[in-house]
């Protein structure tokens, strides 16, 4: 493979490029009418125009990307996330087209791709598995009678489903039926598939993920956990590796499960295995992601894996880089998602332009992003700006330079993140690492942030005032006006 396509746009389509460059690899970069400008397209050896703005025209149009590939000589795919990423019928007309998608087979990805076949597929090896039923639920008598064995709360999920929508927690049996109606109504809305399947609902829950790759030798490995519990209408906002809370002994045991679960559907490529983890520090699997995951530079720094390399190594038939034995942690490393979303207002998407977009640096600084001042954050896709992450020696370190890291983050224009993930990194219960997935709906409120906006408010009304101090004294001098005793003053260190 000597030149390859980015089926992605932002920051993530300029990640994977920048390593397929270090390898020796071309690129090519798609784009919509919206990205026209954008980063990926200017960094890429070539760039291939593929429809307008909305991802229903350009970026989910399978046959504009095979095209794209056929017009310009790429010999393979790397979808990024979200998109076609997960496309089991996208990687089968890839493999039709006699080009190489560089993740995991669509059969793996079809098993994957729905929650009750995922569990299926895991309990071949035993996973454990939160309480529940292993098969759709159409009848809802019988699904209440279950819900009743099983103890309430109870989870109802859609099987094809992802995001949180699809999902009904339901405290007590009178409340069973109608949930269970709006779950199928969302799922069907959502996915296409109304099928819904129940578990127990874990009340205090952490939501930890293994990284996983594999390859086509019968080689797989797990590169240690993330633990994503920090999240926002179930999406994940901070993430951090290795997790505060798991033991060497639970560290190895959730591995040997995720590679099991990846041996499951001879997984190929990079992938997550996803657990939840209860009170008790028991865990349960969840669900695999079948794709790279936003949040993969944490496993990064902390095993010095370039991922996106052995993704490609993977897809030429290589066998893995490394043994498991050759795997240590070492530091710690967080990761941020800077969206543009205001946290007041119960994070809901901003949109326009970056007039002022500074990012920070300084050692164990890293900043993945797809923007530049005066760019505009589009409407048609994600919000998020940029991933930044941080690394240190240990937890502590990770955490101040992460505080640091966002005071040197200057964007104007747009709300974002960035105030929230200040407040995370300063809270009790983030830093001594007692924290579960209810971290926002527990402890943040848009007042959290009054305080801290007041007090940035003050800091820039006393620069200003320095400023105007200090031309009022550079025109006086210039001027020739005697000088005062104020402008002596004035000239004094505040």
């Amino acid at each position: 493979m000597q030149k390859i396509l980015v089926a992605n746009r932002g920051e993530i389509a300029l990640r994977v490029m920048r390593s397929a460059r270090e390898m020796g690899i071309k690129t090519v970069a798609v784009y919509s009418e919206a990205d026209r400008n954008a980063l990926h397209v200017r960094y890429a050896d070539e760039a291939v125009f593929i429809g307008e703005a909305p991802s229903s025209q350009s970026y989910l149009v399978g046959d504009k990307i095979i095209a794209a590939c056929k017009q310009t000589g790429a010999e393979g795919i790397h979808p990024g996330y979200g998109f076609l990423s997960e496309n089991a019928a996208f990687a089968r007309q890839v493999r039709e087209a006699g080009l190489i998608l560089i993740g995991p087979s669509p059969e793996a990805m079809e098993v994957m791709g729905n929650k009750l076949s995922a569990k299926a597929a895991a309990l071949k090896y035993n996973i454990p598995m939160v309480p529940g039923t292993e098969e759709a639920i159409t009848d809802v008598s019988e699904a209440k009678l279950r819900a009743v064995e099983v103890g309430f709360p109870i989870l109802i999920k859609a099987a094809a489903g992802g995001g949180g929508k699809g999902m009904r927690i339901v405290d007590t049996p009178e409340g069973f039926e109608e949930q269970m109606g709006l779950a199928v109504s969302e799922a069907i809305s959502a996915f296409g598939d109304g099928a819904v399947f129940i578990e127990r609902y874990v009340s205090s829950p952490r939501h930890i993920e293994i990284q996983v790759l594999g390859d086509t030798h019968g080689n797989i490995v797990h590169l240690f956990e993330r633990d994503c519990s920090v999240q926002r209408r179930h999406q994940k906002v901070v993430e951090e590796a290795p997790s505060s809370v798991l033991t060497p002994e639970i560290r190895e045991a959730m591995g040997k499960c995720a590679v099991d679960v990846a041996r499951s559907v001879n997984y190929t490529g990079a992938g997550t295995v996803e657990f939840i983890m209860d009170e008790k520090l028991d865990f349960f699997f969840l669900e695999m992601n079948t794709r790279l995951q936003v949040e993969h530079p944490v496993t990064e720094l902390i095993t010095g894996i370039d991922l996106v390399k052995e993704q490609i190594r993977i897809a030429r038939g290589e066998a893995i880089s490394f043994k498991q034995t050759d795997l240590e942690i070492q530091g710690h490393a967080m990761e941020l998602r800077v969206y543009a979303e205001d946290p007041d207002n119960n994070f809901l998407p901003d949109i326009g332009t970056l007039q002022t977009y500074v990012t920070p640096k300084g050692p164990g600084v890293r900043v993945d992003d797809g923007f530049e001042q005066g760019m505009e954050i589009p409407i048609y896709y994600d919000p998020m700006i940029a991933k930044l992450i941080t690394y240190g020696k240990d937890r502590t370190e990770a955490i101040e330079r992460m505080i640091r890291a966002i005071d040197e983050y200057i964007i104007t224009g747009i709300t974002t993140t960035l105030p929230f993930g200040k407040f995370v990194m300063q809270h009790e219960a983030f830093t001594s690492g007692k924290f579960d997935t209810h971290f926002v709906k527990k402890y943040f409120t848009p007042k959290s942030l009054q305080t801290g906006n007041e007090t940035e408010a003050l800091i820039a009304t006393l620069i200003m005032e320095k400023l105007l101090s200090a031309k009022k004294v550079a025109f006086a001098e210039s001027a020739g006006v005697e000088e005062s005793n104020w402008v002596r003053n004035r000239k004094s260190p505040l």
